[in-house]
């Protein structure tokens, strides 16, 4: 099963993985990281499908997809 791991403490909440996101699993989170953003984070990792859109996406470079 695809996985996705999210560095909370290098995102900036851009938000633009939520769009890129077929499957509509990632959200942001409510909490705050170090550096006072709301980091995203994955919900249903089942439905994940490894597209890597996500990490593609993602200026920061914050996010990894292990298929």
């Amino acid at each position: 099963m695809p996985k996705i791991v999210i560095d909370e403490e290098r995102c900036k909440g851009c938000e633009l993985c939520l769009e890129a996101c077929p499957q509509k699993i990632i959200i942001m989170s409510e909490g705050f990281n170090k550096k006072g953003y709301h980091p995203a984070r994955q919900i249903n990792p089942e439905k994940c499908t490894g597209c890597t859109f996500c990490a593609l996406t993602c200026p920061d470079v914050a996010i990894e997809v292990f298929k």
